[in-house]
């Protein structure tokens, strides 16, 4: 047996079998060794029947010595009664309104028990236990689970388990896998100078203590080991792709802040100190001799566009060294038509003064600025007319959706590449945008510069080591006049009432959002459909209950490009008063007179969406309201969203949604195949910043990691495994 060995040659295992371990993704004896217990039962946590009292939730290990189906003496009520029993005592346990119990739980079985202790006619009973069936009773050294000598050193690992294959069978097949000296071919990608620095164990110490932990204490150093060990990873992962990035040449561009000052004059409203600095910051960044490759984090409403524009002017305004009379072009990609159409739009208004063109590329049709007819229009052209222009130079800005990176759209001299919430976009559609200049161009060597753009609050963690390749740029002022948003958080009870004042805004001639988590009625005759509010029904219910003198109009994903913009064309001339949509209008829809938003089934929605959603109203200086209507009892639910009133901004709320559910819950782990040890890691500073300090030493040392052989073989596995995007 050695660590490549697949687990179906090594274990006889059914065919049942053979589908779960494929389900989890385990192959080789080497995968089950890094497939890691999630939490871990000690004999410190179990109890024995002797001692029990009223109140206690306990977990218990016993023999079914009695069990059978009866009814409640007095309602009748159908319930399993059974007779537990270990070596300290007996007890009772009944499971009410749950008879088929007993037909599950055979007498003389063995199990775990965890329940309430009751108690009923002065006699203790075990309440509605969940169970879980053994083999036999937990034994160490063929000694009793409750012998005195081994009560405070056993410590039972648990594994998430999948249809076929048990929690169990995983910890014996493990242990075999031990007691077969495939251990000895372990060699640890990580350095013993690293290891000792940080009091970390060894990578065969970790794998023991983390399958088989004598105390708790040898599993939480062994999991601070693998969470540090990826982390190390990841950063060094990104930082290695830094410095591979960094030796790119690109468009050297020298523009002063001064130069910039008539363009960024012309903006109807005064730029922030977090702005003025954002875009100063930038223009350092095309001074340089490689390509700039950073990420503008801000709040929603907090000036992004502008910045991009600005920094697109410094672009628009240089000319190639080879020609002065052309200009350099830049590619805006955004993730929506609606958004595409929408910023197109603003840079004709930002641009026009310029008489430059500006085209606009999506799945639905092409456009230009300015239109020959007339020329202070735009004008719908040929897909081929206008990949002719953007291919020659004519066309110094391009803005589009997906559509920018398809293989027939090239440019003559692109320098500036600028992403629009760049977390929609995987980092393969990135990479295919940065390689768009032409070949008969002679800038092919040159790679544009990157800026990436994301109202998303990232937590500081998270923006350290995932987006650890990209420089970090924060926009955490709101723009001049910005009154906060006043958020409530609307029970059933309160709703009437939170009607009542929204009435009174629309009375003043202002707009609202209604954001609902579905599109049409879930089907109430299927087993576990969701019963959240809908756009299509929400929709007639307001207009036929709440409000029936007020336009409404519907706006989702299924519908087709021009009903939408048709839709989004009416609301922003105020001939519809209330919107119901999906979380479609999530991204950068601007409508200034729209101050209100209803936010249904809030608690199917995380934080950092919920506040992204919230800001389609914050986009004047008018008073803003944010009505968080939600049907839970959960205090928990509760406290969480009531964050959205008590944050100051959104990187408090991303570090606050952090804490309450992980950042899988906040971004969505999945994107970037990270584990779930390296997510829980990613709450933990000190850990995240002593990784991207060793990683980052280990790169500059040694960029191509000649000297660390094992080192560059794990890069190059998870760089095939974890995809950031």
């Amino acid at each position: 047996m050695n660590l490549n060995s697949t687990i179906e040659k090594e274990f006889r295992i059914n065919e049942t079998q053979k589908k779960a371990l494929k389900r989890l993704g385990l192959k080789t004896i080497e995968d089950l060794l890094f497939y890691f217990p999630n939490r871990y039962e000690s004999t410190e946590d179990l109890r024995e029947i002797k001692g029990l009292k009223k109140g206690e939730k306990i977990i218990l290990y016993a023999q079914v010595k009695k069990i059978k189906a009866t009814k409640a003496y007095y309602k009748k009520i159908p319930m399993t009664e059974a007779v537990l029993e270990d070596a300290s005592g007996v007890i009772t346990a009944i499971w009410f309104r749950q008879a088929y119990i007993s037909k599950m739980l055979p007498e003389g079985s063995f199990a775990k028990f965890t329940g309430t202790i009751s108690e009923r006619n002065g006699k203790l009973y075990l309440a509605n236990p969940e169970y879980h069936e053994v083999s036999t009773l937990p034994i160490i050294s063929d000694e009793s689970l409750f012998s005195e000598k081994d009560k405070d050193s056993f410590v039972l690992p648990i594994y998430p388990e999948t249809r076929g294959l048990s929690s169990k069978w995983i910890y014996h097949t493990i242990l075999k896998i031990f007691s077969e000296g495939v251990m000895d071919e372990i060699q640890d990608p990580i350095s013993e100078k690293i290891l000792k620095k940080y009091n970390l164990p060894t990578l065969k110490t970790a794998l023991i203590w983390i399958h088989t932990p004598q105390k708790k204490s040898d599993a939480e150093a062994s999991r601070k080991r693998f969470a540090f060990e990826e982390i190390f990873f990841i950063s060094l992962l990104r930082a290695k792709q830094k410095t591979a990035y960094q030796k790119n040449p690109s468009f050297k561009i020298s523009k002063t802040r001064k130069e910039l000052k008539d363009f960024i004059d012309r903006f109807p409203f005064k730029p922030t100190d977090s702005q003025t600095t954002s875009i100063k910051t930038i223009l350092d960044d095309f001074k340089k001799d490689y390509a700039m490759n950073r990420l503008l984090e801000g709040d929603v409403g907090s000036g992004k566009t502008a910045v991009a524009a600005a920094t697109i002017y410094a672009i628009t305004t240089t000319a190639p060294k080879d020609r002065p009379s052309a200009r350099l072009q830049t590619a805006y990609m955004v993730p929506t038509e609606i958004l595409a159409k929408q910023h197109f739009e603003s840079f004709i208004k930002f641009f026009e003064y310029l008489n430059i063109n500006i085209g606009l590329i999506t799945s639905s049709g092409c456009f230009k600025f300015p239109s020959k007819v007339n020329p202070t229009d735009w004008t719908k052209i040929s897909r081929s007319q206008l990949l002719k222009w953007v291919s020659n130079g004519e066309i110094p800005i391009l803005i589009g959706t997906h559509s920018l990176i398809q293989k027939t759209v090239e440019f003559k001299n692109l320098a500036f590449i600028v992403i629009d919430e760049q977390h929609k976009f995987g980092i393969l559609q990135r990479q295919k945008l940065t390689r768009k200049n032409s070949t008969e161009s002679g800038t092919k060597e040159l790679t544009p510069h990157l800026l990436s753009m994301t109202a998303t609050p990232i937590p500081r963690t998270l923006a350290l080591s995932i987006y650890g390749d990209l420089d970090l740029t924060l926009l955490d002022q709101m723009p001049h006049g910005r009154k906060p948003i006043i958020t409530e958080i609307v029970t059933p009870n309160k709703r009437n009432q939170a009607y009542e004042q929204i009435k009174l805004e629309l009375k003043k001639g202002r707009q609202m959002y209604v954001i609902c988590p579905r599109i049409e009625e879930a089907d109430p005759n299927k087993a576990g459909a969701l019963r959240v509010k809908s756009v299509v029904e929400e929709a007639k219910r307001l207009k036929a209950e709440i409000f029936p003198e007020y336009e409404i109009g519907v706006l989702h994903s299924k519908m087709k490009p021009a009903e939408k913009e048709e839709i989004m064309n009416a609301f922003t001339e105020a001939k519809i008063d209330i919107l119901v949509a999906t979380s479609v209008v999530e991204v950068g829809v601007n409508v200034p007179n729209a101050t209100v938003i209803i936010l249904e089934g809030a608690e199917r929605f995380g934080l950092a969406q919920l506040h992204q959603l919230r800001g389609r109203v914050i986009r004047s200086n008018h008073q803003a309201y944010c009505f968080v209507f939600s049907d839970t009892k959960s205090d928990n639910t509760i406290k969480r969203l009531s964050a959205l009133k008590t944050a100051k901004n959104g990187f408090e709320l991303a570090e606050f949604d952090l804490e309450l559910r992980g950042s899988g819950e906040l971004i969505g782990n999945k994107q970037w195949g990270v584990s779930d040890l390296g997510m829980e890691a990613i709450k933990n500073l000190k850990l995240v910043e002593a990784a991207r300090t060793e990683a980052q030493k280990l790169i500059e040392d040694n960029p191509d990691l000649q000297d660390y052989p094992l080192t560059a073989q794990k890069i190059a596995k998870i760089e095939k495994l974890i995809h950031f995007e």
